[in-house]
């Protein structure tokens, strides 16, 4: 059944904003998704009768807060088809937790000449941590380049797998060009572990990371419409087992004394300091809308606006679209000549169409495709055909403009 997308789009009180006296387009949701009405709802309400500091306060207000903060690894365990709810980490986002990997699991375990395996698709997220232990530790970064048409196929990324890799960190959808990686092909065809970055895929199609097979699985709260500040990441048990803390302070210690320190047992032991509470209560409303709509629905929907976009972008031949790959999200990165990227924003932004302009925090990528930088447009579940078709229009009028 096809979304409702007038009921959809009046659950975002923002879509119905005028842009330099235009109605808003808003086509940057690779960058942050917006908010629908439930989640700035329950924020303010956790805010103004619901908030206390969890865990261990006792008092009414901390009980309410700890139950609904906690609540949450159940919806995101549930969100994402795993079984255990103490596998789920909160953090503020895929930023921290790919940090908290590397400290915690890898930089214990890796020595010099030792390798991880990374893709020429990754956010700088996925690449900056792993560049820390070869600056620190003498690790090797192996890189996998995508095909000419962006995608990356398993068997290339297992093809490159060597003696001496540790560890596979790869995408499961580029926030740059859209393509879709089989990251469950990839983790069911080595015994190396691997690294998923949810951030871009878990947002728009079904993420079952029980059937993936992989160790570590993270998302981003603010792309999946919820609080900025609001994520988790998913830890196998045993690779928990083999994990030293990162951050220390309140919460995720047992007992300390002047001579020693012992630890909670996970998820805890990973989560030290007073956390994002009412934003990671946000992310848990934004995930029960998302799963009330249906996952497989908004897939649908977006492959259909994809395939439009595709298909009108495709018709400019003076537009570069990068990364055309047959399994792909509803995602668009384009240059045009004579046009600068920063120019293409400014002036589609003039008409009330949001896009992003610049690196998108994938500059290997940007040099693999020989560009300084990109347009990109990025659909979601509220975007329609007609928004489409207002893009086309915007190009066609810097085309005009620079031409």
């Amino acid at each position: 059944m096809s979304l409702d997308l007038d009921a959809i789009r009046a659950d975002f009180p923002i879509l119905s904003t005028q842009v330099n006296g235009r109605p808003l387009v808003y086509l940057d949701n690779g960058a942050s998704a917006q908010k629908p009405q439930v989640v700035i709802d329950a924020i303010s309400r956790a805010y103004a009768g619901e908030y206390a500091n969890v865990h261990r306060g006792l008092h009414h207000l901390s009980n309410l807060a700890t139950e609904n903060y906690e609540r949450v690894r159940g919806i995101i365990a549930r969100f994402l088809g795993v079984s255990h709810e103490d596998e789920v980490i909160f953090t503020s986002g895929s930023t921290e937790a790919i940090n908290l990997v590397s400290y915690a699991w890898a930089a214990p375990r890796l020595q010099p000449g030792d390798e991880i395996l990374l893709s020429v698709l990754e956010h700088h997220a996925n690449i900056v941590p792993w560049h820390f232990l070869r600056e620190r530790q003498g690790v090797v970064l192996r890189w996998v380049e995508p095909e000419p048409d962006g995608s990356l196929p398993a068997e290339k990324v297992l093809a490159a797998v060597g003696p001496r890799t540790r560890l596979i960190a790869v995408t499961h959808m580029s926030n740059v060009t859209g393509t879709i990686v089989d990251v469950g092909a990839i983790a069911r065809g080595t015994d190396v572990p691997v690294l998923v970055d949810g951030s871009q895929a878990a947002v728009h199609m079904p993420v079952d990371v029980a059937a993936l097979g992989c160790d570590f699985y993270c998302i981003t709260g603010h792309k999946l419409y919820g609080p900025s500040g609001s994520g988790a990441i998913w830890i196998r048990r045993e690779r928990q087992a083999e994990m030293r803390p990162f951050l220390g302070g309140g919460d995720m210690i047992r007992e300390v004394t002047r001579e020693a320190v012992s630890y909670a047992d996970p998820p805890l032991r990973f989560e030290a300091g007073t956390p994002g509470i009412v934003n990671q209560i946000g992310l848990g409303v934004a995930l029960e809308y998302l799963m009330g709509i249906g996952m497989a629905r908004i897939a649908a929907h977006e492959a259909e606006i994809g395939a439009y976009a595709r298909e009108r972008l495709g018709a400019l031949n003076w537009l570069s679209v990068q990364g055309n790959a047959a399994e792909k999200g509803a995602i668009f990165s384009m240059t045009m000549e004579g046009a600068h990227a920063h120019d293409i924003a400014t002036i589609l932004d003039k008409r009330g169409i949001a896009v992003r302009a610049g690196t998108h925090c994938a500059m290997p990528l940007m040099q693999f495709y020989g560009i300084p930088a990109s347009a990109r447009a990025s659909f979601a579940l509220y975007n329609t055909r007609a928004e489409v078709d207002a893009l086309v229009e915007g190009l066609s009028f810097c085309r005009e403009l620079f031409g």
